[in-house]
């Protein structure tokens, strides 16, 4: 079976005429004689969702470490508003405004919620207190924690001073989806955002995804939810075997479509 779908070296589209936000060129990835990566190239444009589907073994995880700093890829190019970029580290991402939710959340249990989305950034009091004694500004880091929770739409976190064990699964998400929206000023990089979620927690942390990208933050979502996929992709990525097979809408092809080009039941022209 073929199925016709937008062919990345053909002419743009009209959203494709516009600067990516971030960009990968020709990534190659190769662990011994094991190829991850396989020239694969991706855009990502402002204000999208684009989401990145694969089965086991497509290369997804090694693309995202690739585009966050966690791996070095052997050779092609990656762009950030059309700059070329080199990351070393997944700290250099972060720098340049690139945040990244993984599967783990990352969260520590023992701290409150404030105290989790400014890990690693906290912010310390004025004059001698902050530079001399390196006290914390607490109350400083909960009202803008509060502030970021509402502006996201979360209203299941009243309490930014609950510590962040005491919280369900979907709420521990909230919280790590949170951090990366503060600091991810370019983009923010969810990795299986649900996978461990019922329905209900599941449904809220769309919301956020959804609002992510109300607020002009381009989201990458890795997920293997089609239906979920679907319902808040502009565009797919779909991976297989190393390569990028191809990129559609939800418009313009089927769940039935994207798993028969992902599995290779499908070849697309």
């Amino acid at each position: 079976m073929t199925i016709a779908t937008d062919n990345p070296s053909s002419a743009p589209s009209p959203t494709e005429t516009r600067t990516p936000v971030l960009q990968a060129r020709r990534l190659v990835k190769t662990f011994g004689r094991v190829v991850g990566l396989d020239g694969v190239s991706l855009e990502l444009y402002p204000g999208e969702v684009l989401a990145v589907i694969g089965d086991n073994g497509a290369g997804k995880s090694t693309l995202i470490k690739c585009l966050t700093g966690a791996e070095i890829p052997d050779e092609g190019e990656l762009f950030l508003d059309g700059q070329p970029i080199h990351f070393r580290r997944p700290q250099d991402a972060r720098v340049a405004g690139i945040e990244t939710v993984y599967q783990n959340l990352a969260v520590s249990p023992a701290l409150d919620v404030a105290s989790n989305l400014f890990l690693g950034r906290e912010l310390r009091r004025k004059g001698v207190l902050g530079s001399v004694f390196r006290m914390m500004d607490t109350k400083k880091m909960r009202k803008q924690a509060k502030d970021e929770l509402t502006t996201l739409g979360i209203t299941t976190l009243q309490d930014v001073t609950v510590p962040v064990e005491n919280l369900s699964g979907g709420q521990r998400q909230a919280v790590a989806v949170a951090r990366a929206a503060a600091f991810g000023s370019k983009v923010v990089v969810l990795d299986e955002p649900t996978a461990a979620l019922g329905v209900r927690e599941s449904k809220q942390v769309l919301e956020l995804v959804k609002n992510l990208r109300d607020r002009g933050i381009p989201v990458i979502l890795i997920s293997h939810n089609m239906p979920q996929v679907f319902e808040v992709a502009d565009r797919i990525h779909i991976q297989r075997l190393g390569k990028r097979a191809a990129t559609i809408t939800p418009q313009s092809h089927s769940m039935t479509d994207a798993v028969a080009i992902m599995t290779g039941a499908a070849k697309v022209e």
